[in-house]
């Protein structure tokens, strides 16, 4: 039986094939917020090669959402060249199985669902400009406590492709007014890992009613002084999948990324 690791602070140190060995080993379930600094996470979407011109369209269309990083031959597993090595189906803590649109199960390991006609799209991560938004000072709420990320399903349509089509998912990071500036200068620099956030302040714009009842992740208050900012997510894909209605679709489960070697300083623009 695997020995489960509990502590973030006890991967620290730890380059990301180490990380994702004690993933594959099933020693790490929990949200990849906070690990491996300097190196970007990526979301993952897989869906048959029927539909595989599709997403990428989607992905191309909506660029801020679904920034693409790697595409995968039909029924490949490993993300050459993100990491080398690694294995999909294998080396996230926690993944979703949609059936007809609908979540049908959340497992550790994609081996049984795997089909040679599977293609797996890697897109950026916001967790990748976490690091540089701490390294100038500013705290992150939820790694603070623990928790994943607050994640929200909005108003505003993402541009169709094909089949697929959906509302825009956002994470949520609130953070003292006074650093908003900054947090906006820092993160336009990674659009790889959907760059600057597409809203300030009131949530309502984006018909987010309650910010402590996300659709996804976790609940992180917002104290005095502070105010919710908002990036586009990749989560959006699993929305759009809900509304697609694809026979099969593969994903992380929210919170929990693919750990690539990148280094995330090779996707900052200046």
């Amino acid at each position: 039986m695997a020995t489960v690791i509990r502590s973030m602070h006890d991967l620290t140190g730890l380059a990301p094939h180490q990380i994702r060995q004690r993933i594959r080993a099933g020693q790490w379930r929990r949200p990849t917020a906070g690990l491996a600094p300097g190196y970007t996470q990526a979301n993952l979407a897989v869906v048959p090669r029927a539909l595989a011109y599709d997403f990428l369209l989607f992905c191309q269309r909506n660029p801020q959402p679904c920034p693409l990083l790697e595409v995968l031959d039909p029924g490949a597993h490993e993300p050459r060249e993100l990491a080398p090595g690694a294995d999909i189906r294998t080396d996230i803590p926690r993944y979703r199985v949609y059936r007809n649109g609908t979540l049908a199960e959340e497992v550790d390991d994609l081996r049984a669902y795997w089909r040679d006609d599977l293609v797996g799209f890697l897109l950026g991560c916001s967790f990748t400009f976490e690091h540089p938004l701490m390294d100038a000072g500013m705290r992150i709420r939820h790694i603070e406590l623990g928790v994943n990320v607050p994640m929200f399903i909005t108003n505003r349509p993402c541009k169709p492709a094909g089949v697929f089509h959906g509302p825009l998912v956002v994470s949520m990071r609130p953070l003292p007014a006074d650093d908003v500036v900054r947090a906006v200068q820092i993160t336009s620099r990674f659009p790889a890992v959907h760059g600057a956030p597409i809203h300030v302040g009131d949530p309502t714009v984006l018909g987010i009613c309650d910010v402590q009842r996300p659709d996804f992740g976790d609940a992180v208050p917002v104290a005095p002084g502070e105010v919710p900012v908002f990036w586009a997510c990749g989560v959006t894909p699993q929305a759009v999948m809900m509304q697609a209605k694809p026979v099969l679709a593969l994903t992380h489960a929210p919170g929990h990324m693919f750990i690539s070697d990148r280094r995330d300083s090779t996707l900052a623009v200046l």
